[in-house]
């Protein structure tokens, strides 16, 4: 492989053509929270198999705002190494989850309030050439501090398990290249002839 400056010739040039075809399958579908709400389990509309080589980042969801990663499977994976994958790829979807449902409780309380505070002051949500209103930074603090105030435990929570999980993983990662390294260290001495 090899990376100039001009086309970037990698593995991922090779999958631009998915890429692109995820980008048009998300436009098409549209990316209101509302209407895909039921397709939050879902992460990408096309997804590829994972290859043996390297890792498959897509283009990042519309609802979750993270990019969908496929771990790549060695050809002779270990069971430690397939361990690893497997928690790394629990994680992914884990945090994708997470965020989905965050982005869209976010999204559904936000509106909820600048139609209550313009409804305070005797307006509607658009004016009378159609555009949207909205409300002035100030205002809108009030929501983001009352958001995070009453989501703090929860947020808490998310990050506990998330330092853990990725406490986990750091571990297996070192177990693996641990492991890797003693194959190879011994695969040389059992090949190396003897005196």
């Amino acid at each position: 492989m090899t990376f100039g400056a001009a086309g970037r010739s990698s593995w991922r040039s090779a999958r631009n053509s998915r890429v692109q075809l995820l980008d048009v399958n998300i436009r098409r579908n549209g990316s209101n929270p509302t209407s895909q709400q039921d397709k939050a389990a879902k992460r990408t509309p096309l997804r590829p198999e994972p290859s043996s080589t390297h890792d498959w980042i897509g283009p990042p969801n519309p609802l979750s705002n993270l990019r969908p990663i496929i771990y790549r499977i060695p050809e002779e994976e270990s069971e430690l190494e397939k361990r690893l994958r497997n928690l790394r790829q629990e994680t992914e979807d884990w945090n994708h989850k997470f965020w989905t449902q965050q982005n869209l409780n976010f999204s559904e309380e936000k509106e909820a309030f600048v139609v209550s505070q313009l409804a305070g002051k005797g307006l509607t949500l658009r004016d009378v050439d159609g555009r949207r209103r909205s409300l002035s930074s100030e205002e809108m603090a009030v929501f983001y501090k009352s958001f995070l105030d009453k989501n703090r435990k929860h947020h808490a929570s998310y990050n506990k398990e998330w330092y853990r999980r990725n406490f986990t993983i750091t571990w297996l990662m070192g177990r693996v290249v641990l492991s890797s390294v003693w194959r190879t260290l011994t695969g040389r001495w059992n090949s190396s002839p003897t005196l």
